[in-house]
């Protein structure tokens, strides 16, 4: 059985990465047919960083990445905050509501907030609402709840002796969040940045509602790829694409992991018998 386990997780992980296999080698085959080798080449990545309208796309999806995770990391490590010093049922009722955006799908995420905007101007009278800030309020909005239940646990895990404790020592109520309660919650806090950059850097779905023609991320373009012959080079950049969000998740595992061993060892040191 337990043989049979390991054969099945190794086909599941074939069938998930194989595509992404194909991608990566077909961005360095010197022919256009994928089906095709016809030998090794860094053409397409030429070709790719000549092309100044996908650069600037690129650039573009970049930009609403870092400011959406930006702006979501503070305002959802704040939030979990306040959620942490609630108790009993309104506790559980926010955490609960907190989880609805996960679980809904995202092309209603996407409608709900394309009325909400065309609501918007037409309260402001605004004839063409839907550009970069309606992008960008979008994608923070949807990033919130991975940044707050990135950094739940790490309030949960914290002991809540250690701020009262700091501020005996001298510090103020400021000082004792700065230097101890984000210092213990850090990792969280990291986990979700890093978690709400690639969910922004690769979101189609809710973008193809709530941006408009003036600004247009790379996903939402590359849509009007697939409606014919895909050019090889944008096989190079799904690869690198492939490649950042995949450097970003090891990134985000091994923190998770160093997290770990550094909490297992704090505990082993306090269930060390003092001598």
């Amino acid at each position: 059985m337990r043989r049979f386990n390991k054969i099945f997780t190794f086909l599941v992980f074939l069938f998930l990465y194989i595509p992404m296999i194909l991608l990566v080698v077909s961005s360095f085959n010197q022919g256009t047919d994928m089906a095709v080798w016809k030998g090794f080449t860094f053409s397409q990545y030429g070709e790719l960083f000549r092309d100044r309208s996908l650069l600037r796309l690129l650039g573009n999806s970049v930009l609403v990445a870092i400011l959406s995770s930006l702006i979501a990391t503070i305002l959802g490590t704040m939030a979990a905050l306040g959620i942490h010093a609630m108790r009993g049922r309104m506790r559980r009722i926010v955490l609960g509501v907190t989880n609805i955006p996960l679980t809904n799908p995202e092309i209603v995420t996407g409608v709900a907030l394309a009325l909400l905007f065309a609501f918007a101007g037409t309260m402001l009278k605004i004839n063409s609402i839907l550009g970069f800030w309606t992008l960008l309020i979008a994608h923070v909005t949807f990033n919130l709840p991975y940044v707050i239940l990135s950094v739940m646990p790490k309030l949960v895990q914290m002991d809540p002796d250690l701020a009262e404790a700091a501020q005996d020592l001298g510090c103020t109520p400021f000082q004792a969040f700065t230097k101890v309660v984000i210092h213990e919650i850090l990792p969280g806090i990291v986990s979700g940045a890093l978690m709400a950059f690639t969910m922004s850097l690769d979101d189609f779905v809710i973008s193809y509602f709530v941006t408009g023609s003036d600004f247009v991320t790379l996903p939402v373009e590359i849509y009007n790829y697939t409606k014919k012959p895909i050019q090889p080079k944008i096989y190079a950049l799904f690869a690198l694409m492939f490649g950042v969000i995949l450097l970003l998740m090891v990134a985000m595992n091994l923190l998770q992991l160093r997290d770990l061993k550094r909490r297992r060892t704090k505990l082993t040191q306090r269930r060390e018998p003092s001598r």
